[in-house]
């Protein structure tokens, strides 16, 4: 009879930040790195195994004598690089594109300084894994994932090895760790001799080894004993192992691997909401690094700019660290929330330089102002025509101490363009500071241009038409009509061209039961009502606003023209207080929800509730590079951009986008977003313990003012899954509009890229990581086999892409001889 074999995994589990800041991170990793050398070098047979570039990256510049033994050591194949991502990021917030970008920089620094190449991808630890991620991996060069969570009774699997095929049919193999991924010092051998008494019969199994949760790893006494223990055992094959090896095996049985066919999820539900600013500030950094990649690829490739390759790289650094998968879901302490702010603002900061640069670069060609005339630029992003609503401050010539109003016309060459001045930013009680918001038709990846001028001048600023009237707002266009009630601040009726969508009592904000675990590890759902936000009575709201008046009515129209009418309305709950304001455009049927919260509750959940009307509806969302079925029943799902409420019955959805928010739920009560939390930084639950000492003030997360938008839209079913994923793009990479007078210098740059459908997704156009080709990475966003034309008008370049349900391409493209071919996606030849 064969021997058994159990492959020995050792590693050691490295958090860069959690209860620690990344100071004592790296020194974790630098002293558990030298003791692995040492033992590496000691005892013959045994391999070690770690992945995350950036502890390499910290041993490499804090002790580049042991980076050379490590070296030395993966050469000898005594050491083994696994893994190959820059580190193990959250697996479900971060875009499709973010992954991408994840594994590129890593793959990229390991075979620069170790020459080697990774085919197990490896994420122990992160809280659940994205249905995108097969198809990922699998363009990157990987054939296998090891995972540890989320656990049986959390996601059944149908077995601890199997096939997980990903929305688009990419299949990986995929193995469950059980037994976790480290062991107490001393006790390895105990943690081995189990798998052998537990499972007799079984031909092949991986078991993970190392002490500790923050660095650790081999350790001698432990070395000491599992040679001992190999030497002894006579019915097993107990070999020191690395996961590619292990897969080798699995592979062997390939056909007989029972299949996954969706996502791994959930584990620690509340992680998609805790610490939201986070989240918030991800996505925001997220956004801006893929927008300006796009503008300075526009600009580099027509010689307008040298490509800011360092910033970019510094920035999206900044993007990857900020992913790892103690701080996107808001499981660390409060300092290490505090510096991945800073983090994150650094890239930002660093992105916000680079996007002037490029945007001054990308204005040469504009003509000079006229007489009168006030410019407003406004550069679109992506490959195709968008219509959206455009913001834009800038100062009239002087200031107008008359105490009159001066109203403003606005033009895209001849045409006249609705628009309508709203509050600026400021507050200056003066006629001098103006922000206008208009609605745009922005021809794709190039610079539109407006031109506002003054239009007359009035003895005051004129009042809303729309008002309050028989205890409601009610609002009307040719597309929609919403009704909000001014005893509730609720919207009873939201109706597109004539079709109910929404049940009475929309948007109103619940405060759930919560505790103080930021994980949510013992819950699937948040359903226990603790209140709900009321409407203020006129005292408070006066009190709330800052007005000086004994009075205010908690619903008002604050903001009403041409383009679309914006309504507040005031709440409060216990000792928090929200400012929600609807904005309902003119033309169109997309509505947005702002809410402007101020929170105050300890151990609460704040969801905004969505009643809808139909039955059978189905409830997806926005997964990385693919669209995911969302837990029923009122169970928490994570979305990215967007969520949509589909009823193949009646042909109709509702989609919902949003900036940074990615809890949700449905049930027969209505779609429920969660917007934030409050429990304690890495309160962590153990046993019946309390969570939190009971003697002194915890702090609690989320405490004080945040900000968030959602954009709301109805319609036919294939309509809006059509238009949904472009439409989030646009409200997250939102075209750039300034106000800036230009020279009249120089020609007009040609546009970027084109697409010539109206689906197609481009995610990525930046310039190589290795040379000047541009990398132009494409996208089918609903699951239907579509083709498009790409046209890179900035170097003359046009070619036809095919594209499978969900699939990514990714086109290499040389500016000088418009040479195109197909690459993966850490740009390499396919097939290689």
């Amino acid at each position: 009879m064969d021997k058994k074999t159990i492959h020995l995994l050792c590693n050691a589990h490295l958090d860069p930040v959690w209860l620690w800041e990344w100071e004592e991170g790296a020194a974790a990793a630098i002293s558990t790195f030298r003791t692995a050398a040492d033992l590496c070098e000691k005892f013959d047979d045994f391999v070690f195994n770690h992945n995350e570039a950036i502890l390499y990256q910290w041993v490499e510049e804090y002790e580049p004598s042991l980076f050379k033994r490590i070296r030395e050591l993966v050469r000898k194949g005594k050491w083994h690089i696994m893994g190959g991502w820059y580190l193990q990021p959250d697996c479900n917030m971060p875009s499709g594109e973010s992954f991408v970008r994840q594994i590129l920089t890593g793959k990229r620094y390991f075979k620069e300084k170790f020459g080697v190449d990774v085919t197990t991808a490896v994420n122990l630890d992160p809280f659940g894994h994205a249905w995108g991620l097969p198809q990922i991996l699998v363009k990157s060069g990987y054939d296998s994932y090891l995972f540890c969570r989320p656990f049986q009774n959390d996601c059944p699997l149908p077995d601890n090895h199997f096939v997980w095929v990903g929305c688009d049919g990419s299949e990986v193999m995929a193995c469950h760790a059980d037994g976790w991924y480290n062991s107490q010092l001393g006790k390895a051998h105990l943690k081995i001799m189990e798998r052998m008494n537990n499972h007799p019969n079984k031909p092949f199994s991986l078991l993970l080894w190392g002490v500790g949760d923050h660095g650790g790893g081999p350790s001698r006494e432990d070395l000491e004993q599992i040679t001992s223990l190999i030497r002894r055992t006579k019915d097993f094959e107990i070999v020191h192992s690395t996961a590619a090896a292990f897969f080798d095996a699995v592979k062997r049985q390939y056909h007989l691997l029972p299949r996954h066919k969706r996502d791994l999820n959930p584990w620690g539900v509340g992680c998609y909401t805790s610490q939201v600013r986070i989240k918030q500030k991800h996505r925001e950094l997220e956004n801006q690094l893929y927008l300006v990649e796009k503008m300075a690829a526009t600009a580099a490739c027509q010689g307008l700019m040298k490509y800011p390759r360092e910033e970019l790289r510094r920035a999206m650094y900044d993007l990857l660290a900020g992913e790892f998968h103690d701080i996107l879901p808001g499981t660390s302490i409060e300092p290490v929330q505090e510096s991945s702010l800073r983090l994150l603002d650094h890239g930002l900061e660093e992105l916000s330089r680079v996007k002037a640069r490029v945007f001054f670069a990308l204005a040469c060609g504009q003509p000079k102002a006229k007489a009168e005339q006030i410019p407003i630029l406004v550069y679109n992003p992506h490959p195709f025509k968008v219509r959206t609503i455009v913001e834009c401050e800038f100062q009239l010539a002087d200031a107008n101490w008359a105490g009159t109003w001066t109203l403003l016309a606005l033009r895209k060459g001849n045409q006249p363009i609705p628009s309508q001045l709203e509050k600026e930013a400021s507050n200056l009680n003066l006629d001098w500071r103006k922000r206008i918001a208009f609605v745009a038709e922005l021809e794709p990846s190039q610079m539109n241009r407006f031109d506002c001028t003054i239009d007359k001048v009035v003895q005051t600023k004129p009042p809303p038409k729309l008002q309050v009237r028989k205890g409601r707002v009610d609002f009307r266009s040719d597309d929609i009509e919403v009704v909000i009630d001014a005893r509730t601040g609720l919207v009873d009726r939201f109706k597109v061209h004539g079709v109910h969508y929404l049940a009475e009592k929309a948007f109103e904000p619940l405060v759930m039961v919560d505790n103080e675990d930021p994980w949510g590890m013992l819950n699937r759902a948040y359903r226990r009502m603790a209140g709900r936000f009321k409407l203020m009575s006129t005292r408070k709201s006066a009190r709330f606003a800052g007005v000086q008046s004994d009075e205010l009515p908690p619903v008002r129209v604050i903001e009403d023209g041409p383009v679309r009418s914006v309504v507040e309305v005031l709440m409060s709950y216990n000792d928090s207080f929200i400012c929600q304001r609807y904005k309902l455009p003119r033309q169109g049927t997309e509505i947005e929800i702002e809410l402007r919260v101020h929170w105050n509750e300890k151990d609460r959940m704040l969801k905004l509730s969505i009643p809808v009307l139909g039955a059978g509806i189905e409830f997806l969302g926005q997964t990385a590079f693919g669209i995911n079925p969302l837990p029923m029943r009122g169970n928490e799902g994570v979305a990215q951009k967007w969520i949509a409420l589909v009823s193949r019955r009646a042909q109709t959805a509702i989609t919902c986008m949003n900036e940074g928010s990615y809890g949700c739920d449905f049930s027969k009560n209505g779609l429920r977003l969660t917007l934030l939390r409050s429990p304690a930084y890495a309160g962590h639950p153990f046993f019946d313990r309390p969570i939190v000492e009971q003697d002194r003030y915890t702090p609690r997360i989320d405490q004080g003012e945040r900000v968030f938008r959602f954009w709301l839209n109805a319609g036919s079913l294939d309509e809006r899954l059509s238009a949904v994923d472009r439409e989030a793009l646009v409200h997250n990479e939102k075209p750039y509009a300034l106000s800036f007078f230009p020279s009249g210098a120089g020609a007009r740059p040609k546009a970027g890229a084109v697409l010539s459908d109206d689906v197609v997704q481009m995610s990525c156009l930046k310039l190589a990581e290795d040379n000047d080709d541009l990398i132009v990475r494409l996208f089918e966003p609903t699951g239907q086999a579509r083709s498009t034309t790409l046209s890179l008008p900035c170097i003359g370049f046009k070619t036809r892409v095919d594209l499978a349900p969900f699939e990514v391409k990714t086109l290499r493209v040389k500016p000088k001889t418009r040479a195109v071919r197909e690459t993966d996606l850490i740009e390499r030849p396919m097939g290689k």
